[in-house]
């Protein structure tokens, strides 16, 4: 936290306090979350619809767009390399001149340059969307918060899945609002797309 302060102000020296910017960070939007993946998700495409709207604004408003790619490193299930589910959604396919960074865990930041690559672009404020909710979501949302980061969480932008414990099914909308209703206020602004200023 005190690095991403201190770079900030180095910055800022440089730039002569020139005002700072957001971007939209779109994660983990890809192939295998939707139908015939390997890994279908409740509803996915109402949250790909509100992203879609997401990305056309801020591609009009030329703000920076930066995606988050999850590449699976262990003998998992999906999202394995070279294969078609880890593809990010062609509706929401990355122009030439925006982010793609590879991750392989939950923690968008760890071990990627996502942070400094944010710091190089003067960003301060995330808009977040995508998937999961209840996995890399609220993982990477709580490890935005710790660099300091202003987020503006979307929740029409994100799907989940049903979840099970001690044999009980928890439904993806039970899991979704809680995801949501816990990182509101202290980690993130949650607010619907249709709030976006």
């Amino acid at each position: 936290y005190l690095e991403t302060i201190f770079l900030y102000y180095l910055i800022n020296i440089k730039k002569g306090y020139k005002k700072m910017k957001k971007a939209l960070l779109i994660i983990d939007v890809q192939n295998d979350y939707f139908v015939h993946g390997k890994c279908r998700l409740y509803k996915p495409e109402i949250a790909l619809d509100t992203i879609k709207r997401l990305l056309k604004k801020f591609r009009k408003q030329n703000l920076p767009v930066i995606y988050i790619q999850h590449v699976s490193m262990t003998q998992g299930i999906f999202f394995i390399p070279n294969t078609e589910g880890v593809q990010i959604h062609n509706d929401i396919k990355p122009l030439d001149t925006e982010t793609v960074i590879e991750k392989h865990y939950p923690n968008s930041f760890y071990e990627t340059n996502l942070h400094h690559k944010l710091i190089e672009s003067e960003i301060t404020e995330l808009v977040v969307c995508g998937m999961m909710t209840h996995m890399c979501i609220d993982t990477t949302v709580r490890a935005a918060k710790d660099y300091g980061y202003q987020i503006t969480l979307i929740s029409d932008g994100c799907a989940t899945k049903d979840l099970e414990w001690n044999g009980v099914t928890l439904p993806a909308t039970l899991i979704q609002n809680v995801y949501m209703a816990s990182l509101n206020k202290k980690f993130a602004n949650v607010i619907l797309s249709s709030e976006m200023v």
